[in-house]
């Protein structure tokens, strides 16, 4: 079976999601550092432009967006199960919000400049200001809220977190950990990790010892892999993710079509190639590139959007 590979980099939200994610599940990975900013030369060879991060590489596959990530890692290890049956739905639908409208709303927040020094060590003026440039150019036309906009709904959701544990039970839906904690906590994670603006969670104690248990998971065993292995791991790689799947036609695309993929959202960076998955919840494209050979680029249906290449 091959490796679970994690590009990934120490302070990306949706990384620690993940990471917690392996550690939850007790799976081994492979971590490789990507740059936080662009050029990100190495991911573009595995992905043909999407730049998010992280990436879950196994041999020439490659799924994007933690979503379909997830997934993935639950049909590797399916117990314990990310999707408790009892509340599937609901538990998908808490961590959609949590990924988009949350995360949204703590980003502004998390990012004002008592907080900098916490979250990115030492950091130049200049660095900084690069690290500015890249994330509004992925955010393009999406709307920001004001500092105060951004903590006045932060507050109101830790509110209604919190209100989700005054049962006693130890996870927001009940007595297992779901898709939904992950979620939620990993960018609550990124508050906290900052002493001048984690004083929000004053108040919340449930709150606060519920993100302990979900710290308590841990990221299980690692060990480091150059992003230059990595790629050598997709080149030699000649087994592909593809059984199993349905064909579930919504944009009247065929199979084998050379189309474009991208987010609905932000960081409309195209994925161009033939499609070869089009199921009930993923995408993915088969696409050449000098360096890392034949891959498989894997999207979840939600979040992003399919046309036919120009």
């Amino acid at each position: 079976m091959s490796d679970l590979i994690l590009h990934n980099f120490a302070i990306s939200p949706f990384s620690e999601k993940i990471r917690l994610i392996f550690g939850f599940k007790q799976l081994h990975w492979k971590s490789v550092t990507v740059p936080i900013i662009m050029p990100k030369p190495d991911v573009t060879a595995l992905t043909g432009g999407y730049r998010r991060t992280p990436l879950l590489q196994i041999g020439a596959d490659i799924y994007c967006d933690t979503s379909l990530i997830a997934e993935v890692l639950d049909k590797r290890s399916p117990a314990p199960s990310l999707y408790p049956p009892t509340v599937n739905g609901l538990a998908r639908n808490l961590a959609q919000w949590a990924d988009s409208t949350l995360f949204w709303t703590a980003i502004p927040y998390a990012f004002q400049p008592a907080a900098i020094p916490s979250i990115f060590g030492d950091i130049s003026a200049e660095e900084m200001q690069a690290f500015s440039a890249d994330r509004a150019t992925m955010r393009g036309n999406m709307p920001r809220s004001s500092m105060g906009e951004a903590k006045g709904q932060l507050c109101e959701y830790l509110r209604r977190l919190d209100s989700m544990l005054e049962s006693d039970a130890p996870f927001l839906l009940g007595a297992q950990a779901s898709i939904a904690d992950f979620s939620v906590y990993q960018t609550l994670w990124l508050i906290r990790t900052a002493p001048a603006i984690n004083p929000i969670f004053d108040g919340h104690p449930k709150l606060l010892k519920w993100m302990d248990r979900v710290a308590a998971f841990g990221h299980h065993q690692s060990e480091t892999l150059s992003s230059a292995e990595a790629l050598e791991i997709a080149k030699k790689a000649q087994v592909f993710d593809m059984d199993g799947r349905n064909f579930v036609d919504s944009h009247g695309i065929a199979l084998g079509e050379q189309v474009a993929i991208m987010p609905t959202d932000y960081a409309l960076d195209p994925v161009v190639g033939e499609l070869v998955i089009a199921s009930e919840n993923e995408l993915a494209v088969r696409r050449e590139d000098a360096r890392a050979g034949t891959v498989l680029v894997h999207f979840p249906r939600v979040g992003f959007q399919m046309k036919r290449a120009k």
